[in-house]
This record gives structure tokens, C-alpha cells and sequence, in this order.
């Protein structure tokens, strides 16, 4: 620290000198003397960490009446529009300030900030690594504005990590971090905080500072751009920034309410204090929302689930004149956006529908797949849907074996949703080829990918009657069903004790049966009981899974897939007496089926 106060004073003192030619006799006199009394005070205070009266004056001074020559320098290095120009200025015998290095290496990246050919050739020039040296040299001079400046400028040269000249720089705005005012810390975390991963003790630094200095921000840009930027990096930080958004919402404009939200959805934080305050301003303020804006706002309330009535319907009605310029990408945003919140605007997704037939030679197989996936999800069937369906089929049918498996799998589920699959496309998702890949896999997405495939293959046994296969083995996913039925519920678990106390035998009925459709049974009972042959006891009475009983008659195969409801005795249904229980005997003794079953489900 010693060594550093006495290169300041130097520096100031140097300052003072090159002010003199330029200023009265008598304006000399009290400048040294200003010179000599800052320099007295900062050798009796040597731990004052803030710059001394002088160095405002020195600066106030130079702004009123700059020497000529550095001013010249200055509009060169502005001016310059080649690299070659500033190294030249190395060459020539200019003097040169401490802030003239500085300035000259911030307009080479500015001027090869979209040339990384040139920045490679430039970091071996040795005109450059003098260039380096007198920065390094004159550090402590630089102006803290130009200082943080100058840290982004050589990150953005790419100069390699291990570069000293860098780690100077560094370690100079560690130290001078309490001095920086928050804008300058705002600036450098919103333009350097990803090349700082090579100096952790920097950025952790950085963020404790704009952590404890929170309350000292005033404007909504600031908090907005500190949360896009940081807020991942520390979360006591991107609690204060939200609380500092609330507080400043009201000023906010469409732009900074729309960067708050895709901000939220970006970092999957699900603030409801934040989103109500945002979602009451876009509701009362009449803001001119654009068509990007529109997408941005119904991606993040859909990405972090927020309903909001009120915000959807405005979103909606305003989206809907935008419809005719939307692209297909956009259209596909805008009812994935809208299918995520379970949201249908019927007016808006009829637009939807009619712009995709509209311009079909522009739409693309994956947007038309997530488009047909959020109707799907809305369960929405556009008015002419003969025509949209048709497009699809004429544009997914002969690509859809060579689309990702889980898109195969996607699409053809959204086709049975909307009732309007084909038995092509069932045969392409069926096949044991496909299937056999999400059988044993157990991350979430393959399981649920895996589910579709058993509703599919229960719309191919149900409603597809004419499809003749292939279809799921029952040896593979049945073990997977009953494991996923999940455990049984207390009730579940008393009723089962009953019956199996009422049977008496376990061969006559079993618990949790996977059905050929895909679904969970909790109880088949493979024998007809004797009391139940003698028409005493209605077992299924006062269940919470409610009786199918097909009693005094073995039900048809058509009965059993739609689940007809049979009569059931009971207490007041006692005129059928014996007479009931013997048709029922007779009935089962002259069947020819499979053995009685009575479902509960």
C-alpha cells in the first residue's frame, strides 16, 4: 500500500506539472499548494482508499483546459480505424497519458470485436505486447471508468488466462471495488462476469459487493440487466434484485417487464410476488405490446406456469391481429406457449390453424409437429379441419419414420388425442423396433414417451378394430404398469382383506390385474363364491371402485370392452329371491365361455 500511495502522488504531482503552462501564475501557486496539502494528508491517512481533493481538481482541471497534445492524442485514438493506426501511435514521439494505453487497447477490441482471424495475429505483434507493458506499468493511474473498460476489452481480445498484464488488471479492480460506484460494478458484471470463471476470487467479490450495495440502485435497467446477467450466480443476489424490481415496477416500461419475465422463465424462478406485480401493471397499463413481445410474454408465463386470466386473454386479442405476419416458427411458439397454460382461445387457434393450411409450402415438419402437439394438449379441432388434417398427413406421413423416435411417438399420440391417426402411423410406433428402446429405460422423459406408447396401443385395440398389428407385448410393459399403479390406498388395502377373508381360497381371485387395454384392475374374481350364487350378498355394495357385476349371465365381449352395467341385487331388489340365484346357476353351468368374472375398477 505504501509503495502504491507514493506512486499516486507522483502521479498526481506529474499532473499538476503538465497543468501548469495552461493555467494563471496565480492559479499555479494554489495548485501546488492544493498539491502540497493533499500530499501531507495522504501521508498522515495512508489507509484512505479514496482518491484526495487534488485528483477531482486535476480532473476538473483537464476537462476545462486539456494540454493540446494529449487532447490531439486522444482524438486520434477516437478516430482511428484501423488497428494499424493506434501501434503507430507507440512509434511516434507523442505523449503519451496513463489513460492513453488504456484507451488505445479498449478501441482495438472495439475494432476486432467481429475479426478473431485478425485478434490472433494482433495478441503476437510485438507493437502490442509493448502496448501491454505500458498498461501494466501505469495501472494505477487509469481512471476508474477507463479501468473497467479496459478489463472487458482484453477479454474480449481473448488474451490467454494465464496472461500477467491480465492478472494485473485484475487484481487492480479487486482492490479498487469499494471505490467503484454501482453503475461501474453493474457494467462490469453485465459485460465481464463470463470470462471471469478463471477468477473465481474476482467474481465471488463482485457479487458480495452488488449483493450489499443492492439499495443503491435507482433505475429499472440496472436491476433488469443484473438479473439476466448474475442472478444465476448467486442467489442471495437474485433475491435482492426481485425485491428491487417490485419496489421500481411501476416505472417500468413493456420492454423492462418483458426482460423481467423471460429473465424468470430463463432461471425457471417462479417468483408469484413478482409475477403478480408484473402481470397487474400489463393488465392496467395500456403498453403498446409488439409481436415479439407478445411471443416473449406467453413463452414465460408458459414456461413457469402462471395463470393469469386477465394477462392471457390481453396477450391472446392482442396476438391475433399479428397473425397473418407471424412465421411458422412463431406460430408454433405462440401455441406451444399458449397449449402450456392449458389456455384456448378459440378465435386465436382458429387463425393458427388457417394460417398453417394457409401457408403450407413455408411450413417445416417440426413446427408442424409442435403445432399439432398443442392442439393436442387443448384438445382442439379447428372448424376445418379436414383441410388442416390433410396437411398434416400429406406433409408428417412420408417423413415420419425418419423423425427422433420420441417425436414419432409425440405425434402419433397427438393423432389418437385428436381421433384422427392412421393405421400407417400406428404400425410405425408399434413395432418392437421402436418400442424396445423406452422399455428399460428410466430417466422421466423415456417413461412418459413410454406411457403414450400404451395409449396408443389401447386406441389401436379400441377404436382402430380393422388394425391387425403389431401391438405392445403383454410381457413387457404389464410388469411396468402394475409397478407404476403406485401403492394401494388404505381403503384399497381393507378391501382386498375382505375379499380375500370372503373367498377363502386365493385361486379364486387376484388383485392389481394389467387388462389387455392398458389400464389397472384392483380386483378380478376368477370364481363364482357360493353366496353369491345363492343371490345373498352383494359384495360390490358401498366400494369406492363400484361394482360391474354380470350376474345370471356371462357378458359378451362387447359388454366387457365398454364396461356394461348389469343389474345388482340388493336390499331392495329382494323379490329376486331364489329364483334369481338358480338362473344363475343354470346360466353358468351351461355357458360355454370362460369362467364368470365380476370387475371392479
Amino acid at each position: 500500500m505504501a509503495a502504491r500511495l507514493v506512486k499516486r502522488c507522483a502521479c498526481l504531482l506529474r499532473e499538476a506539472t503538465l497543468l501548469a503552462p495552461v493555467v494563471a501564475p496565480v492559479g499555479r501557486l494554489r495548485l501546488a499548494s492544493v498539491a502540497h496539502r493533499t500530499l501531507t494528508f495522504s501521508a498522515i491517512c495512508p489507509s484512505s482508499h479514496f482518491p484526495g481533493p487534488l485528483s477531482g481538481l486535476v480532473e476538473k482541471e483537464q476537462l476545462s483546459a486539456p494540454c493540446p497534445e494529449h487532447q490531439e492524442v486522444e482524438r486520434l485514438i477516437e478516430k482511428a480505424t484501423q488497428p494499424e493506426e493506434l501501434l503507430e501511435l507507440l512509434s511516434d514521439s507523442r505523449c503519451l497519458q496513463e489513460n492513453h494505453a488504456a484507451l488505445m487497447l479498449i478501441q482495438l477490441s472495439r475494432l476486432l470485436s467481429d475479426k478473431p482471424e485478425d485478434r490472433a495475429l494482433l495478441v503476437q505483434d510485438a507493437r502490442f505486447q509493448q502496448l501491454l507493458h505500458l498498461v501494466d506499468s501505469q495501472i494505477s493511474a487509469v481512471w476508474h471508468g477507463t479501468l473497467v473498460k479496459l478489463l472487458r476489452s482484453l477479454y474480449a481480445l481473448a488474451l490467454p488466462a494465464a496472461c500477467r498484464e491480465l492478472r494485473s488488471v485484475e487484481q487492480e479492480v479487486r482492490w479498487r471495488l469499494r471505490r467503484l460506484k454501482y453503475r461501474q460494478l453493474a457494467f462490469l458484471a453485465e459485460s465481464s462476469a463470463t470470462h471471469m470463471r478463471e477468477s473465481p476470487e474476482l467474481l465471488a467479490e463482485l457479487l458480495l459487493h452488488l449483493e450489499r450495495r443492492w439499495t443503491e440502485i435507482d433505475d429499472g435497467r440496472t436491476a433488469v440487466a443484473l438479473m439476466a446477467k448474475t442472478g444465476h450466480l448467486s442467489e442471495p443476489l437474485m433475491n435482492r434484485l426481485e425485491d428491487k424490481c417490485l419496489e421500481l415496477v411501476e416505472r417500468f416500461g413493456p420492454d423492462e417487464l418483458r426482460k423481467v419475465l423471460v429473465t424468470l422463465a430463463a432461471q425457471n424462478r417462479r417468483s408469484v410476488p413478482l409475477l403478480r406485480a408484473v402481470s397487474y401493471h400489463l393488465v392496467q397499463k395500456p403498453f403498446p405490446l409488439t409481436k415479439g413481445m407478445l411471443l416473449d410474454l406467453a413463452y414465460a408465463y408458459g414456461k413457469l406456469g402462471f395463470h393469469q386470466t386477465q394477462v392471457l386473454q390481453r396477450l391472446a386479442a392482442d396476438l391475433l391481429p399479428h397473425v397473418p405476419s407471424l412465421t411458422s416458427g412463431e406460430v408454433a411458439r405462440g401455441a406451444k406457449s399458449f397449449a402450456l397454460l392449458k389456455w384456448l382461445s378459440p378465435p386465436l387457434f382458429e387463425a393458427l390453424a388457417q394460417h398453417v393450411v394457409d401457408r403450407a409450402h413455408t411450413v417445416t415438419v417440426p413446427h408442424l409437429c409442435n403445432v399439432l402437439l398443442a392442439f393436442a394438449h387443448l384438445n382442439f379441432r379447428p372448424e376445418r379441419e379436414d383441410k388442416f388434417f390433410g396437411l398434416v398427413h400429406e406433409k408428417l406421413g412420408p417423413k415420419l419414420r425418419s423423425l427422433h423416435p420420441a417425436l414419432q411417438v409425440d405425434v402419433v399420440w397427438a393423432l389418437c388425442v385428436l381421433q384422427q391417426v392412421q393405421g400407417e402411423a400406428l404400425r410405425a410406433v408399434l413395432c418392437p423396433e421402436l418400442h424396445a428402446r423406452f422399455l428399460g429405460s428410466e430417466s422421466p422423459k423415456d417413461q412418459s414417451t413410454f406411457q403414450k406408447l400404451l395409449h396408443i396401443s389401447a386406441t389401436a385395440q379400441l377404436e382402430h378394430p380393422e388394425y391387425t398389428g403389431p401391438l405392445l407385448p403383454a410381457s413387457d410393459w404389464a410388469p411396468r404398469l402394475l409397478a407404476c399403479d403406485g401403492k394401494a390406498t388404505p381403503l384399497q388395502k381393507e378391501l382386498r382383506d375382505t375379499l380375500q377373508g370372503l373367498l377363502g381360497s386365493p385361486s379364486r381371485g387376484s388383485f392389481a390385474v394389467a387388462t389387455q387395454y392398458v389400464w389397472v384392475l384392483g380386483e378380478a374374481l376368477s370364481a363364482l363364491p357360493w353366496w353369491w350364487a345363492q343371490g345373498s350378498f352383494c359384495p360390490g355394495q358401498g366400494t369406492n371402485k363400484g361394482c360391474h357385476s354380470f350376474r345370471g349371465q356371462t357378458p359378451t365381449t362387447d359388454e366387457a370392452k365398454q364396461g356394461v352395467r348389469q343389474p345388482c341385487p340388493t336390499a331392495e331388489g329382494r323379490h329376486w329371491g331364489h329364483e334369481a340365484g338358480q338362473a344363475s346357476r343354470t346360466s353358468l353351468q351351461k355357458s360355454n365361455h370362460a369362467p364368470f368374472k365380476m370387475l371392479w375398477h
